[in-house]
């Protein structure tokens, strides 16, 4: 127990901004990435002419999210949603075992069969979607709220 509580005020003397916060909230020295924080999302499935997903989502702001996306092959197929991107804090893109840390984001293009998971923060609160470039219908897009 001592020694737990001395690394502790060793890593706030450090590092007292950054891991603070994390801390007080119970997160954890992985902070907002800490297991405790993260919430996993329904599937995202992209089938010609099938709906994408069952509902909204309301997402918390500072919650880590991930969310897989799976298209069937059945049609080279899109999800746009730049201003949604811009709202959150991506962690990673993981296809096939490969990792991804990108910068941005904008959209997603499914040319074959494959799924895809994407890992990030919900950031800023708001009104989002992401829909099928060029589709009109409701089922072809999610909406998303960030609180």
């Amino acid at each position: 127990m001592i020694r737990k509580a001395l690394s502790t005020a060793l890593v706030l003397s450090v590092f007292p901004l950054a891991v603070g916060p994390a801390l007080a909230q119970g997160f954890g020295m992985a902070g907002l990435l800490s297991g405790k924080n993260k919430q996993d999302l329904p599937p995202i499935t992209l089938s010609a002419g099938a709906p994408i997903s069952d509902g909204p989502w309301t997402l918390k702001s500072g919650t880590y999210y991930e969310v897989e996306i799976t298209a069937d092959g059945s049609q080279e197929l899109a999800l746009v949603g730049p201003e949604f991107f811009r709202a959150i804090w991506i962690d990673e893109i993981v296809i096939e075992g490969l990792e991804i840390r990108p910068l941005g984001l904008d959209s997603v293009e499914f040319d074959e069969a494959g799924t895809m998971e994407i890992g990030f923060v919900a950031i800023k609160p708001g009104r989002y979607d992401m829909h099928i470039p060029g589709s009109t219908g409701e089922t072809q897009r999610i909406e998303i709220s960030i609180e």
